[in-house]
Order: structure tokens, then sequence, then C-alpha cells
């Protein structure tokens, strides 16, 4: 009994990203439950984290994949807070990470500590935009920042906003760099379109 516990355990973290899938609804769970609800979309939310061994890569730095993992955590524990993740629920809606954009300015090491410092930037008619930084705990160095487009399907994302705050919610004005990034997303779009003669009428994108 106790070889097969075993034996489904290695299997477990063999196959599929176990600490993943069991941090995300612990995660959820946390945000939900155990800190202040928030009804504000716009302010920003902090997630702490610590480099672990099994973050590293062979330069002894964090590893670039776990960057989106930690700020996948980040943002659905920040949908949760603020109630967005409610209301796509109320409102038969669903998020989904649509593009994501790294920068990454100084490599985080072994047992440093840092906060994924996420912000709701602002929204259009299909999406919402959010910015998430990297911070080192020890001089509040920003050493990875992700711009991230999150789709919205089933419901406007300001009609989302509206559900949570109880009233009409303008988005603030998108920065330079997001208006820039939005722009290369779409000439991509329109590039990989005509490369399979899909058109312009795709709902993929």
């Amino acid at each position: 009994m106790l070889l097969a516990a075993v034996a489904a355990g290695a299997a477990l973290f063999c196959l599929l990203d176990a600490w993943y899938l069991l941090r995300l609804p612990l995660a959820l769970l946390h945000a939900r439950w155990l800190q202040p609800r928030l009804r504000d979309p716009l302010r920003e939310q902090s997630w702490p984290g610590l480099v672990l061994p099994s973050d590293l890569d062979w330069l002894l730095h964090m590893n670039n994949a776990r960057y989106l993992r930690e700020a996948d955590l980040a943002r659905c524990a920040h949908l949760a807070r603020c109630g967005l993740l409610g209301a796509l629920r109320a409102l038969g809606g669903r998020a989904v990470l649509a593009a994501s954009c790294a920068r990454h300015r100084r490599p985080l090491r072994l047992f440093q500590r840092f906060a994924v410092r996420t912000r709701l930037l602002g929204w259009d008619a299909r999406a919402f935009y959010l910015e998430q930084r990297f911070v080192c705990a020890r001089d509040g160095f920003v050493c990875a920042l992700l711009l991230c487009r999150l789709h919205v399907a089933g419901c406007a994302p300001g009609r989302l906003v509206q559900h949570v705050c109880q009233r009409q919610v303008d988005s603030p004005e998108l920065p330079e760099e997001v208006h820039l990034w939005i722009r290369c997303n779409e000439a991509s779009s329109q590039k990989l379109r005509a490369e399979s003669s899909l058109g312009m009428n795709s709902k993929d994108e």
C-alpha cells in the first residue's frame, strides 16, 4: 500500500506540474477568505515569493518560465481578491491570457524574497491590460516586468468592473507602451491571418 502511494505520488509529480496544481487553488482560497476584500480593481496588490532550488536554471538564477508561473498565480489571486473573478462567474464570462510580454532587468537568485505587484492598467471592449512587477524584497529593485492582455469572452470588461464597483467606471488611459504593444500584437495577428488564409473574421484573437 505504501509503495503504491509512493508510486502514485511520483507519477503525479513526473507527469503533472503538481506544485502549480496545488498552489493555484490555495492562492485563490487565501485571496478570497484570508485577505481583506478589495472593491477597487485598480488598486495594486502584492503577492509574496521566494526563489527555491526547483526554480533555478543552469545559471543558478530563477528560470524564465518560473516568472510566468508566479505571475499567473499572482494574477489569479488579484482577480479573486478584487471581485473580478466572482463577477465573471455571476455574469457568465470567462477570461484567458491572450498575450504577455516579459522584460528581465536583474536575475533573482536562490532564496531571494520578492513580491509580484499586480496592477490593472485599464481595459477596452475585449480585454483587460495588467502590469506585473517582480520587486526584490531586499532593495525594492524591479527585477522583471510583465505586460498581460487578459481576453474576456461572454461579457464586456467594463461591465465586469461595473458589477464589482456597483457604478459605471471608465477605463484609465492606457500608458503609451501598452498602446505600442497592442499595435505590435495586432500587426502580428494580421500577418499570421494572411499567412494561414483565415481572413480577418477569425475569432481566436
